[in-house]
């Protein structure tokens, strides 16, 4: 079949048409694309250069000028200083049990409110409170409700309870309670965390339970299925994939968690966490170079865990 030069022009503008659309699709991206770039791609770039080189706070005015002496020395320090391997310990039991502890009372608290009742939406406001209240105001509660002077849990404890002396909740490695010793500040790291952050999976959980079908419920009750049974076979297999989600997007949250800890405790007590570990090296040390590479061992081990994790729930997601 011939074409006409009709149909050439038609061809032409259409390529022409195409290029434009290209150009103005560009023209559209490319302003995300400078900040991705500038606020990502570049940083991330500079701290793998830095992780491979011995650079402190006092060599940056010669960055540029001087050819980079590439090493392998920062990991090796690294990973044979024993406080990494025990802050990333510390890192990961305080990850996991805020993950457990934030999507479990979030959970609860969306299956408890889950029933319309009078006052149910005040209620469903004041839990969102803890976690649009300013992290300064949280801490600066949580501090004044701990100090071991004038506190109100030590002054409970020592009237009410008969403790023999205050406790330095904030500064206490560990404790004995009921003959069990425990990480005492770590746990009340944990806890200020999880009262913070378990409204964000409430608001997750209550979303998608408004999703769930109250028919199939009432339908499940008509054929004697008890409410235990509604709850495990029918409400969550719904709630499924929130928890899931839910649970990643908490673990990488608060594997990398640093303001929470360093406004309540700056580190002590046993709460040196990673990231903490990053701005001693940087600030105390003025170790770039070593801080660097504490950041990128830090982003290896999280994107290992992560890959392990979607792995494994993917099989068993797969399997059932």
């Amino acid at each position: 079949m011939s074409t006409t030069p009709l149909d050439h022009r038609r061809e032409r503008e259409r390529h022409s048409r195409s290029r434009r659309d290209g150009r103005n699709g560009l023209l559209l991206t490319a302003p995300t694309f400078l900040v991705i770039l500038l606020a990502s791609i570049i940083p991330l770039l500079l701290v793998i250069v830095f992780a491979f080189s011995e650079v402190r706070l006092v060599d940056i005015p010669r960055l540029g000028s001087e050819p980079i002496e590439w090493t392998l020395d920062n990991f090796r320090r690294a990973l044979a200083n024993p406080s990494f391997w025990q802050a990333l310990g510390t890192t990961l039991l305080y990850s996991t049990l805020t993950m457990v502890g934030s999507v479990g009372v979030g959970l609860v608290l969306a299956l408890a409110l889950r029933r319309p009742f009078r006052g149910r939406g005040l209620v469903r406001a004041l839990l969102l409170v803890p976690y649009v209240l300013p992290l300064i105001a949280a801490v600066t509660i949580w501090q004044t409700m701990l100090n071991p002077q004038y506190g109100f849990v030590n002054a409970f404890g020592r009237e009410v309870l008969g403790w023999d002396q205050a406790i330095g909740f904030l500064n206490t490695s560990s404790a004995q309670v009921f003959g069990v010793t425990v990480p005492l500040s770590l746990l009340v790291v944990v806890a200020f965390e999880i009262w913070t952050s378990a409204p964000l999976a409430f608001l997750f959980l209550t979303a998608r339970l408004q999703g769930v079908s109250p028919s199939i419920e009432e339908a499940a009750a008509l054929d004697g299925a008890k409410p235990r049974q509604i709850l495990w076979s029918i409400v969550m297999p719904q709630l499924k994939g929130v928890i899931l989600l839910l649970c990643l997007l908490r673990f990488i949250w608060t594997f990398q968690s640093f303001s929470e800890v360093y406004l309540l405790t700056e580190g002590a007590g046993g709460t040196q966490l990673m990231a903490l570990k990053v701005y001693t090296e940087l600030v105390t040390r003025a170790d770039i170079g070593s801080a660097s590479a504490y950041g990128l061992l830090m982003s290896v081990v999280l994107v290992a865990l992560l890959t392990v994790y979607v792995i494994a729930t993917r099989r068993k997601v797969d399997t059932e």
